[in-house]
């Protein structure tokens, strides 16, 4: 959600899209990262005011090979006014992932609070910043990966515009302002129908591309809110790739603060 520096940031770039439309192609650096910002914040924006939603998701692990392993998940998520959102994943299916849950609160500014809970080990294992470049249960999206987007996270750079799924679409370089991020920087592929996100490209602290991130089929609820039947992040370096499915999503639901919490993870259905 909306922090008092993102007020700033929404004022910041306001004022300065009259002075980006006179300026003669190609950007220079200052107005890219300008232009850059705008895009950025104007996606956050559109998808701002849904209050918390619930989900019914499936998670397909595909080694270099082609063989599969399916997970059957809940997801629930909760957007904060002057904060990041809070979303727990609880894993249903199969036995041997049965009861995992993994609770995290984003934030704007600062490293993110998660925690893993394993029924195996009976405990409740918080996940350094340090370590939050590492594989989320096996797949190919990191703990990184799962936090909310909050535009004070990065730095940006606008590269131009490219088709992409058929849609005319922005090309916005994001870098992390955490030393921590296992990214050295993204490039995303923002739709400029609607703006929302169709591709991400990852690239590893040597700045190699790492991996990818393609969203599919997007699908709109109460009349405002994007959200993709699927997406797919395949790993450039490995070939392995991690695709996740969503269905039956539910919006205000009536979910409140008290039910994102650590202390009841061993118990969450």
């Amino acid at each position: 959600m909306f922090t008092k520096s993102m007020n700033k940031i929404v004022l910041a770039t306001s004022l300065s899209v009259a002075s980006l439309s006179v300026l003669a192609a190609p950007l220079t650096k200052e107005a890219a990262a300008i232009r850059g910002m705008e895009i950025s914040v104007e996606a956050k924006t559109r998808d701002t005011g849904w209050g918390d939603s619930t989900s019914d998701m499936l998670m397909v692990l595909r080694n270099k090979q082609g063989q599969e392993s399916v997970r059957e998940i809940k997801t629930k998520t909760l957007e904060l006014l002057n904060d990041g959102d809070k979303s727990l994943t609880i894993f249903n299916k199969p036995r041997d992932v049965k009861g995992t849950s993994f609770l995290s609160f984003s934030h704007p500014v600062g490293n993110d609070d998660q925690w893993l809970y394993l029924p195996s080990l009976k405990r409740v294992k918080r996940i350094a910043s340090r370590n939050k470049s590492g594989p989320f249960m096996g797949s190919e999206f990191s703990f990184e990966d799962l936090s909310s987007f909050e535009v004070e996270k990065y730095t940006y750079s606008y590269l131009g515009d490219e088709t992409v799924n058929g849609l005319d679409s922005y090309m916005v370089e994001q870098f992390p302002v955490d030393e921590n991020s296992g990214y050295t920087r993204r490039i995303v592929w923002i739709d400029k129908a609607e703006y929302r996100v169709q591709k991400i490209d990852f690239y590893d602290r040597k700045n190699s591309l790492l991996k990818t991130l393609s969203y599919n089929n997007y699908q709109q609820y109460l009349d405002k809110y994007w959200r993709a039947d699927s997406a797919e992040m395949v790993n450039h370096q490995s070939g392995k790739s991690t695709t996740l499915a969503w269905q039956n999503y539910a919006f205000k639901t009536g979910l409140v603060d008290g039910d994102f919490n650590r202390n009841t993870l061993k118990r969450v259905r």
